[in-house]
């Protein structure tokens, strides 16, 4: 995975995000004060974290020591190999630590707690200037656990505060290869490769070999930043006794925050509309696809005067929230 230091913003603008590929940002948050409180040792930034205490609890979840850390479903696929509960994120920190003692503990983390919700005032202290502010950052604490290869359909900027992770990335062309489990029945909410990655089972999943050949794997410790892709895969091993991240999502579509658009609603919506066609109208359809969704834009609107471009052309927000109105509207009937 291509490497940087030393960058600043505008750089990283520049060269990292407006290339669309992955990236590994050196050091990018080393002068966080989380990051030189994590450096101390693991209880000085639990202590630190105990500052902004006072915020609502999170999402909590907890596998057992035989699962190895890993986030996943039960055997029988009827459910997940995790319990769930709602802790302040200081109380799931006290946890992680007491956890260290242990030989073969339980995997226990907090995933995707919104910062501005669970500590209140460490975004201002511990902030990116590289993002607009209505970008809401979100933390990941926990011990050794792992999240299998799973995408998501925003620009990603995860930086370490404390621990080492592992990433480990696939294009997104490599889905074909990657076996991915149910769109609508995830363990993370995001779909996810059935694949062991580390004890893959070649027999049943034999096209993963060409994934890992196109995989690109990066470690990152405190103070790093990687830079991810919309719909990139990837696998992430927290690999310390005690790990934290604090993650960036935001849409591409003009910086929106993540949540706003999803390509994922018409993934599905077109799922149950087109998925059950005949082969032939199906392949009349990609068509379309390719030529009003993915082709030059000005094959599609040159030919067309501005003012009647409609759709095809600069839909202004009133207008596009006026068309998402009738499209839920047609759904609901």
């Amino acid at each position: 995975m291509r490497e940087y230091a030393g960058r600043d913003a505008a750089a990283v603008r520049e060269e990292v995000i407006a290339s669309e590929q992955p990236a590994v940002l050196r050091g990018f948050v080393s002068d966080w004060p989380a990051v030189r409180a994590g450096a101390k040792s693991a209880a000085s930034l639990v202590t630190y974290l105990r500052r902004f205490q006072g915020g609502s609890p999170v999402d909590a979840i907890m596998t057992p020591p035989e699962v190895g850390g890993r986030v996943f479903y039960d055997s029988a696929m009827s459910g997940f190999n995790f319990v769930r509960n709602r802790l302040p994120l200081a109380t799931v920190a006290e946890q992680v630590l007491r956890y260290e003692t242990f030989k073969d503990p339980p995997a226990v983390a907090a995933q995707s707690a919104l910062l501005r919700d669970c500590l209140p005032g460490f975004t201002d202290e511990n902030h990116l200037p590289l993002l607009a502010a209505d970008i809401l950052p979100r933390i990941w604490l926990g011990n050794a656990i792992t999240t299998p290869t799973h995408l998501d359909e925003w620009n990603n900027i995860g930086c370490v505060i404390a621990g080492r992770r592992r990433f480990t990335l696939f294009p997104p062309e490599q889905i074909v290869n990657l076996y991915i489990g149910p769109l609508d029945f995830a363990p993370t909410g995001a779909p996810m490769s059935l694949v062991r990655l580390h004890a893959p089972d070649y027999e049943r999943f034999p096209r993963f070999r060409t994934a890992l050949a196109a995989a690109l794997t990066a470690e990152l410790g405190p103070g790093d930043a990687i830079y991810i892709p919309p719909l990139w895969w990837h696998h992430v091993e927290s690999l310390e006794r005690f790990n934290a991240l604090v993650n960036y999502w935001w849409h591409a579509q003009g910086g929106a925050p993540a949540g706003e658009l999803s390509g994922f609603d018409s993934l599905q919506h077109a799922i149950l509309n087109l998925r059950r066609l005949p082969s032939g109208t199906r392949a009349a359809w990609r068509s379309l696809f390719d030529h009003y969704v993915f082709g030059p834009r000005e094959d599609v609107t040159a030919h067309i005067p501005p003012e009647r471009r409609g759709i095809l052309g600069d839909v202004p927000p009133a207008e596009a929230a006026a068309l998402r109105a009738q499209l839920a509207n047609r759904l609901k009937s």
